[in-house]
């Protein structure tokens, strides 16, 4: 089995969270990404978010949220992905970049816009009363 590791990081303003869209997608995902070799969880998660989005998270501010693992989006059946999410405040204004063409704030009604492992988490959120 297939497994692809990720960072996600969770941001929840107003009772919606935010997330992304990437070019060519159809789905959107909360922002993160991947780490590179040897990059530390926080290094890799402040460098994912300036590049997708522009702002710098507050690393005093990075509090691990949990880790979720669902079957991958448009990877071969079996192939899972197991995010590992923080959430962290930041400094700066939310704008698209790199590969990033949209942004959003949703709500549970809309988690069905999003991939299988995100919608664990707007599930996680929802039983928590977290997000409308």
């Amino acid at each position: 089995m297939k497994k692809i590791d990720k960072l996600a990081w969770i941001r929840v303003e107003n009772r919606k969270i935010l997330s992304t869209r990437s070019k060519g997608k159809d789905v959107f995902y909360f922002p993160g990404g991947k780490r590179e070799p040897d990059e530390s969880d926080e290094a890799a998660l402040l460098r994912e978010i300036q590049e997708e989005l522009t702002v710098d998270l507050l690393p005093d501010s990075l509090r691990f949220f949990g880790k979720f693992e669902a079957q991958a989006h448009g990877h071969a059946e079996g192939t899972l992905v197991i995010m590992t999410c923080y959430e962290a405040d930041y400094k700066g204004t939310l704008t698209p970049a790199a590969e990033i063409d949209e942004i959003a704030w949703l709500g549970y009604a809309d988690r069905l816009r999003s991939s299988a492992v995100d919608q664990l988490i707007f599930r996680y959120l929802k039983e928590r009363d977290l997000i409308d």
